[in-house]
């Protein structure tokens, strides 16, 4: 009998499985992208400061959370602290702090690179039209190192979204998990059931970041026509 492993998708809720394995890993990211953006611009800020304590301090936070491979962290985390420490730690809030933490990192060292990158003429003009600090950075700067963020930002998001597959590592049912379990369950009767599995779990993620790519390029062109 010829092996049509494609058909393996459809048995039971395999398709359903999967998407609710998304679901899982979507959630992971998304939540560490909306915790990783306000903390990463009010680092970025920080960042920028004329204290150098300060601006040693993130340095060797950002040089830290680069450097060490989130695999790494993700087991350090989950298995170190809950031993070590005693922490009631699940996977899911061990993910989520992991990514939160590599994601403020990530996009603290992005905003500090467009906070500098604005000429220092804006922030004389707002100073001559009578802004305080604060009412220069969030009506002047910030709006103008936005623009440049978004390719940047917009690259960390999908690359946030394509790494948390590592949490399958610490036993996370995802999407990854979900593909393992059902070609495991149709081995034998399915023998080509990885190829499909795994092709469409490779569709899922595609889907997933694509339109996210095509957001922020049309964003980016409205705001050069602007």
């Amino acid at each position: 009998m010829a092996d049509y492993g494609f058909t393996v998708l459809f048995e039971g809720r395999n398709f359903l499985r999967l998407l609710e394995g998304l679901m899982v890993t979507l959630g992971v990211s998304l939540l560490s992208v909306a915790l990783s953006v306000p903390l990463g611009i009010a680092l970025g800020a920080v960042m920028t400061s004329k204290n150098r304590l300060v601006r040693a301090v993130t340095r060797v936070y950002l040089e830290f959370i680069r450097l060490m491979p989130q695999l790494v962290l993700l087991f350090v985390v989950y298995f170190g602290f809950t031993r070590s420490f005693g922490w009631n730690l699940t996977a899911f809030s061990s993910a989520i702090i992991v990514f939160t933490l590599w994601g403020t990192a990530e996009m603290g060292d992005l905003v500090r690179g467009a906070l500098l990158s604005i000429p220092r003429t804006q922030h004389e003009s707002a100073k001559v039209l009578g802004l305080s600090k604060f009412q220069a950075f969030r009506l002047v700067i910030l709006p103008q190192a936005a623009r440049r963020l978004i390719p940047p930002s917009i690259n960390l998001v999908t690359r946030m979204i394509k790494t948390t597959s590592l949490i399958v590592l610490i036993g996370m049912v995802e999407v990854i998990k979900v593909g393992q379990q059902i070609i495991d369950a149709n081995r034998f009767q399915y023998p080509t059931a990885a190829l499909w599995i795994y092709g469409f779990v490779f569709i899922l993620y595609f889907i997933s970041c694509w339109p996210i790519s095509i957001a922020a390029r049309r964003l980016e062109d409205r705001w050069k026509n602007d």
